[in-house]
């Protein structure tokens, strides 16, 4: 079985490498040197905190054993200075500074009122006033990265949680998820636990058609929730997980999402007959007119702490400016937080002035921009 497991494995591992040789190479091309960051999982719980780390792992839960748990939890301030910090030392020739795009989930469950209901029912609370639960976070220095041009949120869903799902392995009794739910957390991936057969955090992947339907609310709420605390509405937006349904672009679309990022493998849920995938390209438009906007390039310390980033993601950007294409880098929050673990915050941010300082001397004409931007100037030149 081993032996068949790897080779499935294997035969992926090759179909990938030979769908994305042709991906891209197709779409929209420029001569032009564009740099996005995109980041996603900003304003999401992940881990509470460093004490509640070890208590779920005395407990038995291996929380250790996910780079996420490990890493992740809510931006402090001193998180986000450190990032600014960094990205103010580099302009481009336009005297634009680095930008995150900063992908944000905008609710996170209102655990107190959930736990009233007895996981019969599910509530809410905008991230904002979750933040003000965590004494070291603060929104105040978003308002000052987006007032600087170096934060520029867009939308990554309500919340990063398979709602249904969840409330269903609450009320079943799973004895992980109650525990972490005492810990007013819910981010508990398959790697970090012993007993969850499907994933909690995929938020889009529906198990039936009623499913699908309360997702179209789900999205609906989001935007607007989006709008009332940015005060401008979401022009791209991100699915957790790489994972969505075409009738959610659909309500996308009608809300005036124009720009769907992602990577070359869309993962649409299949309504209980599993899922299914759906190959993009850079450029591609779908029928309503929405640009897919696809990440090329990896900047992920964070998953594997012996891995040269900064040379691969120099690596990737050759290869995108090579085939005519921006340089879509992929850059977790995860990679720059460090109220868990600073040493992941640290070094992961010394790599990243590396990899800027890089980008600028190896091609000094190089255009930092946001996706929106991105995508604007792609819309103008595809018919």
């Amino acid at each position: 079985m081993k032996k068949k497991a790897l080779s499935t494995r294997l035969m992926n591992a090759l179909k990938y490498r030979f769908d994305r040789f042709g991906l891209e190479r197709k779409g929209w091309k420029t001569d032009r040197k564009i740099v996005v960051f995109e980041s996603d999982d900003w304003g999401s719980i992940r881990m509470a905190d460093k004490e509640v780390f070890q208590n779920l792992i005395k407990a038995g839960i291996p929380v250790n054993k996910s780079h996420y748990c490990s890493n992740d939890s809510l931006a402090s301030r001193q998180d986000m200075e450190m990032l600014f910090e960094v990205l103010l030392k580099f302009r481009d020739d336009k005297g634009n500074n680095p930008v995150i795009t900063a992908n944000t989930i905008v609710a996170n469950p209102d655990f107190e009122k959930i736990r009233a209901a007895r996981f019969g029912q599910y509530f809410y609370e905008p991230f904002t006033e979750t933040l003000k639960k965590y004494p070291h976070c603060d929104f105040n220095v978003w308002r000052e990265g987006m007032k600087e041009k170096l934060f520029f949120p867009q939308l990554h869903g309500r919340e990063h949680l398979n709602v249904a799902r969840w409330l269903r392995y609450l009320r079943e009794g799973s004895p992980e998820l109650l525990q972490v739910f005492e810990n007013d957390m819910f981010a508990l991936s398959l790697k970090a636990s012993n007993d969850l057969q499907n994933s909690v955090l995929q938020a889009f992947n529906a198990d039936d058609s009623a499913e699908l339907a309360k997702q179209e609310t789900i999205l609906k709420e989001g935007f607007d929730l989006f709008f009332q605390i940015f005060g401008y509405p979401s022009e791209s937006f991100i699915a957790p997980n790489y994972i969505w349904h075409p009738a959610h672009e659909k309500v996308l679309s009608s809300l005036g999402v124009k720009y769907l990022q992602g990577n070359y493998i869309q993962v649409v849920p299949g309504l209980n007959a599993g899922t299914k995938e759906m190959l993009h390209f850079c450029g591609e438009r779908n029928t309503l007119g929405q640009l897919y906007l696809i990440r090329n390039c990896s900047f992920e310390p964070f998953s594997d702490t012996k891995h040269p980033w900064v040379k691969s993601c120099i690596k990737d950007i050759s290869n995108a400016f090579a085939l005519k294409k921006p340089a879509i880098i992929s850059a977790h929050r995860v990679n720059f937080m460090g109220s868990i673990n600073p040493d992941n915050r640290d070094n992961n941010l010394m790599q990243f002035e590396e990899l800027l300082k890089q980008i600028i001397q190896k091609w000094p004409s190089v255009e930092f921009m946001n996706s929106a931007q991105l995508g604007g100037l792609m819309d103008e030149a595809i018919n």
